[in-house]
């Protein structure tokens, strides 16, 4: 993995020429709990000047024509985030970003990062290129991090009534579990950690599914073509809202 990081650092430089770009990563990639076939490369490259058309046009599917150089590569396609220039990132108002996202890519002229990532980003941010001091990330304060868990509550009641049968559905339990801890300690952790503390620390009734995920999650590529885990998998809406529901009685407690 750190090669392919490597790379695409390399690949990305040439495009924009001139001094390296800083490129930061965060997420599982710095919390040491990447899962190759579930967790994505979360990166955030930040230019020293801003982004030229032709330039945006030939970032926008680097991943795609990596991937295609390098078929068995498995990393290129799990990169995920945004490329926009360093002034612009920390005023928030965008000229032009190239966006990547698990489902696509897009140049754009807006983006919003979420808390959590924010967080991350301030605590653990890890600097592969350039000349990057983590100083210049604030992290987000108590207040906004219990707003933040409370739109993700609002999306797992809205958007996890029913699951699939795909391996990201358990992800929603290991998810409440992670909002629960930031909740109480005002901190990020990684998904995995956060099923382990909630199981020592008995947050849910329900310990078996949690159990179930942290399995999944711990090894993704041994269960995705299994029978019996994508018939529990799509059945497991009703114990993803009654995780919620330990969700919604933590933010009840929450005074913000």
């Amino acid at each position: 993995m750190d090669q392919s990081i490597a790379k695409m650092a390399d690949r990305i430089t040439g495009i924009l020429g001139g001094k390296p770009p800083e490129v930061w990563l965060y997420g599982s990639v710095v919390l040491d709990d990447f899962r190759p076939g579930w967790s994505d490369i979360d990166l955030l490259v930040l230019t020293n000047g801003q982004i030229t058309p032709g330039q945006a046009g030939a970032l926008l599917t680097l991943r795609q024509e990596m991937t295609q150089e390098e078929p068995e590569n498995r990393y290129y396609r799990a990169f995920e985030g945004i490329i926009a220039e360093k002034a612009e990132y920390l005023s928030g108002s965008f000229t032009r970003l190239v966006y990547w996202g698990t489902s696509g890519q897009r140049i754009t002229d807006s983006y919003a990062q979420d808390a959590f990532s924010a967080f991350e980003l301030a605590k653990y941010g890890r600097c592969v290129c350039g000349d990057g001091d983590r100083s210049i990330f604030t992290a987000p304060t108590a207040e906004e991090m219990a707003e933040a868990v409370r739109r993700h509550y609002d999306a797992i009641r809205r958007c996890a009534v029913r699951t699939n049968g795909s391996l990201y559905a358990c992800g929603w339990l290991l998810d409440i579990a992670r909002c629960i801890y930031t909740l109480r300690h005002g901190g990020v952790i990684s998904k995995t950690g956060a099923g382990v503390w909630a199981l020592r620390e008995h947050i849910f009734e329900e310990e078996e599914p949690l159990r179930k995920a942290l399995a999944v999650r711990r090894e993704p590529m041994a269960y995705r073509d299994r029978d019996d885990v994508k018939q529990w998998l799509k059945g497991l809406g009703p114990t993803v809202q009654r995780y919620a529901d330990a969700l919604e009685k933590e933010l009840g407690k929450t005074a913000f």
